[in-house]
């Protein structure tokens, strides 16, 4: 009769067990991943799959009883660590967004907002714009699979067993809230720049004519110059996104 104990079970576990968690702690907070439209056991079934398939290029895991006080220590370290990558990916994609409320805000079509269900919060017309073609850019450069890519490559930096303290001090995630704001206005600055000269302009023409209705006149020309200024802004999206997902990667495989 075939028998086994739990010393052998938590060996055969365990080296599954980790990467699975830490995956489906970036499932549950990075874009794209935590769509609303990805049922939850799609989300599963897929850490399971990605977890399977990373046995190969992975090391020799630590296995952890099931009744050691370590084993809820790794279980949290493993979860909080996916959501941490996650939420590093989404502050990538929260950067386009900011971008875009200030592109609306100079435009004058931040008052076009809507609920979006995706986000579970309000966005405007031109914030939800640069989000979606920050998502179809993320798709075209294989930011998902690289995402994918740093999340298994986090092992080497983040072994199973370190102290979760220890791996946010090492993360330093609040750095990336100051380039956060220096990436929206860093996409933003050129369509500041031209609407800007552009009210400036208008400025001119109601003091040299004043009897131009220039509130009839002024909506019109800036949201012109507004929609010109995206058509061009836009094609050179990916060299700004390319520098967040390498910033990214970098804090968690080592190589910053």
């Amino acid at each position: 009769m075939l028998t086994f104990d739990e010393a052998q079970l938590a060996a055969w576990v365990t080296p599954w067990l980790w990467p699975f968690l830490r995956v489906l702690g970036l499932f549950t907070a990075a874009p794209v991943f935590s769509s609303r439209a990805i049922p939850v056991r799609a989300r599963v079934g897929l850490a399971a799959v990605v977890a399977l398939g990373a046995q190969a290029t992975l090391g020799a895991q630590p296995a952890i009883a099931f009744d050691d006080a370590l084993a809820l220590g790794a279980l949290v370290q493993q979860v909080a660590i996916g959501l941490a990558l996650g939420f590093t990916a989404r502050l990538v994609f929260a950067a386009i967004e900011l971008a875009g409320e200030l592109v609306g805000l100079q435009m004058g079509l931040n008052f076009a907002s809507f609920f979006d269900p995706v986000s579970n919060a309000q966005a405007s017309a031109v914030s939800r714009f640069f989000g979606n073609v920050a998502m179809l850019v993320f798709i075209v450069i294989n930011g998902h699979l690289t995402v994918l890519m740093a999340v298994i490559k986090s092992f080497e930096v983040f072994p199973v067993g370190t102290g979760v303290l220890d791996a946010f001090a090492r993360l330093r995630l609040h750095e990336m809230g100051s380039e956060l704001f220096a990436s929206a206005l860093w996409v933003a600055l050129p369509m500041i720049a031209l609407l800007l000269f552009v009210n400036l302009v208008m400025g001119v023409i109601s003091r040299v004519a004043p009897q131009m209705n220039i509130y009839a006149i002024g909506f019109p020309v800036t949201l012109t110059s507004g929609l010109a200024g995206m058509a061009l802004v836009l094609p050179m999206m990916e060299q700004p996104l390319l520098a967040l997902m390498e910033r990214l990667i970098g804090l968690f495989t080592g190589s910053r």
